[in-house]
């Protein structure tokens, strides 16, 4: 496949392939048609034939070259396959194509410094464990680090220490950068305001600038409510000390913070499944550890 690439990148060759679709044609008639000399089409030639997509015999004094439309199928299939991929619906690219209009909306928005102070967000989640488990995920660095980015990120370092006044610090980099050479996708760093075990927890979180400096403050509010089922989660977001420069992070909140709750959600389901496994052991699958850098303290 890479050298049937190859062949057909050249713009001659391209033009020599379609030509050779309509009919198989000899060297000479290929080389007027295409406006080239004849040793350099038959140099383009003898490509295409070793990558496959041609073949050739001899009649008489002249070498007849015919297309072998086979090779182009497989490639026009693995290309679809591709394109099939690419297309799912919910998936990466949709969520990049959502976020590339969020993005240009609030970039024309972000006129000066303040402009989207007071915006909320606001999230619910229904989940299936029981408040107190709920609660050690949103507070223990550990549990915190599986599931506090989006899908395409993971938290590379995290300090959550769960007391009024304590330090939050959160790192992130690409989801495949798994020995951490490409440059940091992000970090912010905060204070938890508020914390009472199993039902109210609030803190504030800035992003950082390349510069260092505070993108904005986001004002967390997380409410965990009982349920029969579980825990019902709210969370509500207040911005306010928005930059100019916050635009490209103010745009990925909603899609972003979403999908982190759905791998929280998700998190639950894996941790069962490993019960389910693990139940004559006796071990306890929340208490799982990664080689993310993390400390928590209450």
């Amino acid at each position: 496949m890479d050298a049937l690439l190859a062949a057909l990148a050249d713009p001659v060759r391209w033009r020599l392939v379609s030509l050779l679709a309509e009919r198989p044609r000899p060297v000479g008639v290929l080389a007027q048609l295409a406006d080239a000399r004849q040793p350099q089409t038959t140099k383009h030639l003898q490509t295409l034939e070793r990558a496959g997509v041609v073949t050739s015999q001899r009649t008489g004094q002249r070498r007849i070259y015919a297309l072998r439309p086979g090779p182009l199928r497989d490639l026009a299939a693995a290309l679809s396959r591709l394109a099939d991929t690419a297309d799912q619906a919910g998936g990466p690219h949709t969520t990049h194509d959502r976020y590339g209009l969020s993005l240009h909306a609030e970039r024309l928005a972000a006129q000066e410094p303040g402009w989207a102070d007071g915006r909320c967000f606001t999230f619910h989640r229904s989940l299936t464990e029981r408040p107190e488990l709920v609660w050690r995920r949103l507070t223990e660095a550990v549990l915190l680090a599986r599931w506090w980015t989006p899908e395409d990120l993971r938290v590379s370092e995290l300090v959550f220490e769960a007391r009024p006044g304590g330090r939050i610090v959160q790192e992130y980099r690409d989801a495949e950068d798994t020995d951490d050479s490409d440059l940091v996708a992000g970090r912010a760093e905060g204070v938890v305001v508020d914390v009472r075990p199993g039902e109210h927890l609030a803190y504030r979180l800035s992003p950082l600038l390349p510069d260092g400096s505070l993108a904005f403050t986001a004002h967390v509010d997380m409410d965990l409510r009982p349920t029969d089922t579980g825990t019902d989660l709210d969370v509500h977001w207040r911005m306010t000390d928005s930059t100019v420069e916050s635009a490209d992070f103010i745009a990925g909140i909603e899609i972003g913070f979403g999908q982190s709750l759905d791998k929280l959600a998700a998190t639950f389901a894996a941790d069962a499944d490993a019960h389910d496994t693990d139940s004559g052991n006796g071990t306890d699958s929340a208490n799982g550890t990664d080689s993310t850098h993390t400390r928590s303290a209450t």
